[in-house]
């Protein structure tokens, strides 16, 4: 798709450069997505479309605080991961 993206179990759960260089995508939950809008509306917002109404959001990574953006990285990796995986993390 011309960006790096990020995996597990063969399931994106983030990407880097879209829509364009310094921003990200993490695939969350919709509840998940409105605490991070809520928390960091200049750092997160909902991916326009469908996609976004289904919890994918994309970050504005100068504007996001690192913290956030951990935080974002392992939920959305909880949420790709087989459970067995996410359950045995220390994540």
């Amino acid at each position: 798709m011309g960006h790096p993206d990020f995996r597990v179990a063969d399931k994106v759960f983030a990407t880097l450069g879209y829509p364009t260089r310094g921003w990200g995508v993490v695939m969350l939950t919709p509840d998940q997505q409105e605490f991070f809008v809520r928390a960091e509306p200049a750092a997160f917002k909902p991916v326009t479309g469908g996609w976004g109404r289904r919890g994918s959001t994309t970050v504005r990574l100068p504007a996001a605080k690192r913290a956030a953006v951990r935080e974002a990285l392992i939920a959305a990796w909880r949420n790709r991961a087989p459970k067995r995986l996410s359950a045995a993390s220390d994540l």
